[in-house]
């Protein structure tokens, strides 16, 4: 097969840049866009730097700090990596690691800065590693090693793609974790830094390098970002205490597939006087008390100064944001108690040459857009090669699954996988005259269809209660169960995104979705609890993104189909299958 160029901005990223101030400010009706009122104790850095590297919350900050701050203080969580204690406590039993509190925090807390979640109410002793793979690029190499990891746990062990294109895998135990590490670095990936107060997998365009109508490759960018947040995946001690987690995603089509909105930090592609870079949305994030939708920094910044922006604006967040209640230390409410500009002027202070020029009004999204389906057979940029979207039901797989993607992906591609925020894959780099026999492959025809019904491929779920203890419901299997019975009632004549997320932290982002259900308990019509659902309404994606608002709440999960039949019916143009077989409108 030929070789694909690797297609790459005009210059490095890491490139230093002088960059000047020009007077305007950007505007949004629901966060304070003035200066505020100096208060010079409040812009004093909360944080310091210890002998080593480590940043620590200082003496006059802890009082009122949440639980999660004293366990960072108690004991330095990277000391597992830049100390190697990972190895002594993957030696100890797991009934040892329990008796005490430190090393029980050790277990559900401080582990999440190597990505090892416990879960500890649905699947005691195992462990969830959630990886780093920045735009959601993976090889065959890589997915053959997940995989062989995964198999060793049996029923217990599995992978799911997230809503971040990444991997998580599940069941690891404690004592292999060393040995599964080492083999992480061997294949080119990594889990640090990818949990708690930390910045999570950078989001980029799932087709970089190879859509026609891409507007810049995101892969450059975000494997930079991925490299400077994790230290060149040594750990990067300078931003491993953040107040709360942190999204960053580079966009790079005009689909806006990297969901900008609900990111703390979004690029989006303007140029600015013949000069190629990106303005900067800051502050998207969801909780369970509040979602909010990313506003304009009224700031631009060259390709080459997308470190450095990320840098400034990381450290403004890591000296200034509160530690308090954990549902208002998200970087939002920071940008609310300081104001657009009270926070951009603590960004400018830490850029390079304390200078971050206006936003753009060259702007390179374009505002009306109809988005794309990445599902299906699709022409590349490269003439004469195709990729393959497959859905896979919402993102589960078993370890025979990811070696015969990984098979698959040698054969007819280029040796690599795409993972999307809507957790299915894309082959990419097929040649034609391979994609007919592509399209014969069992597992396409069986398990990961090309052409799934429509609105099983607009559908994704979270963990659920399956394995995360913080889920009140079943969501995955649940999922699947109330989609193909709503199938089977109706018809639709497009795509209608449904997600479903099993509690308030939204991991599945129902507020973005057409459809959302998130989570509850409720009562059936005899007063008897059961699990249920808040239904939203209305999010959108694109260019014209918004979230979306809560429909009816508490409705029993065995009450789902018939109400999600009605809304399809009056709100998507759904017909009653027996209409549709009867021939009527």
């Amino acid at each position: 097969m030929a070789s694909l160029q690797f297609l790459a901005p005009s210059s490095s990223p890491l490139q230093s840049n002088r960059l000047m101030v020009r007077a305007t400010s950007s505007t949004s009706p629901s966060v304070n866009q003035t200066m505020v009122a100096p208060d010079l104790s409040r812009l004093e850095p909360r944080v310091e730097e210890r002998e080593g590297g480590y940043w620590v919350l200082k003496e006059k900050y802890r009082e009122k700090i949440n639980p999660q701050e004293k366990i960072k203080i108690e004991k330095e969580p990277m000391k597992f990596v830049t100390e190697g204690g990972i190895h002594e406590l993957a030696k100890t039993p797991f009934e040892e690691l329990e008796k005490a509190k430190l090393t029980k925090d050790d277990i559900d807390v401080r582990l999440k800065w190597l990505g090892l979640f416990h879960r500890r109410k649905n699947h005691y002793g195992r462990f969830m590693m959630r990886l780093k793979l920045p735009n959601g690029v993976t090889t065959s190499e890589q997915t053959r090693y997940l995989a062989s990891v995964i198999r060793r746990y049996g029923k217990d062990g599995c992978a799911d793609v997230t809503t971040r294109q990444n991997w998580q895998i599940r069941g690891v135990e404690l004592p292999h974790v060393p040995e599964i590490m080492k083999g992480l670095n061997q294949v080119g990936l990594t889990s640090l830094q990818s949990g708690m107060d930390n910045v999570r997998n950078p989001v980029g365009n799932p087709l970089a390098g190879i859509d026609p109508l891409e507007i810049v490759d995101t892969r450059p960018y975000n494997d930079q970002l991925s490299r400077f947040i994790t230290g060149n995946f040594k750990g990067n001690l300078a931003f491993t205490n953040l107040p709360r987690k942190w999204n960053v995603c580079v966009v790079g089509s005009h689909d806006l597939f990297e969901h900008p909105h609900i990111n703390d930090l979004a690029y989006m592609p303007a140029t600015k006087n013949g000069r190629f870079g990106f303005n900067l949305l800051v502050g998207g994030f969801f909780s369970p008390k509040r979602c909010a939708e990313a506003i304009p920094l009224d700031a631009w910044v060259s390709g080459e100064d997308v470190i450095p922006v990320c840098k400034a604006i990381l450290e403004a967040y890591r000296d200034l944001g509160t530690r308090g209640n954990r549902q208002k230390t998200r970087m939002m409410w920071l940008i609310d108690e300081l104001g657009v500009e009270g926070f951009r002027s603590e960004v400018v202070k830490r850029m390079p040459e304390q200078e971050l020029e206006r936003s753009s009004t060259e702007e390179l999204v374009q505002k009306q857009w109809e988005r794309r389906d990445l599902i299906g057979v699709h022409a590349q940029k490269q003439a004469g090669y195709s990729f393959v979207g497959l859905h896979i039901p919402v993102g589960r797989l078993q370890a025979d699954d990811m070696d015969e993607l990984a098979q698959i992906a040698d054969e007819y591609g280029s040796g690599e996988l795409r993972l999307t925020v809507e957790q299915n894959i894309i082959i990419p780099n097929v040649e034609n005259s391979r994609v007919e026999a592509l399209l014969k492959e069992a597992l396409l025809r069986d398990r990961f269809s090309p052409t799934p019904p429509l609105l099983m491929k607009g559908l994704v779920a979270c963990t659920g209660n399956q394995f995360c203890g913080q889920a009140i419901i079943e969501t995955k299997a649940r999922a699947l169960k109330v989609t193909e019975e709503v199938e089977r009632l109706v018809a639709v004549t497009k795509p209608v995104r449904m997600h479903w997320t099993g509690c308030p932290n939204t991991c599945a982002q129902v507020q973005v979705a057409d459809i959302g259900f998130m989570g509850c308990m409720t009562r059936d019509e005899n007063g008897k609890p059961c699990e249920g659902a808040d239904v939203y309404l209305g999010g959108r994606i694109g260019s014209d993104s918004h979230l979306g608002d809560i429909y009816k709440k508490a409705v029993p999960c065995k009450d789902l189909v018939p109400l999600v039949v009605d809304i399809l019916i009056e709100r998507f143009g759904a017909v009653p299958r027996e209409r549709e077989e009867d021939g009527g409108d």
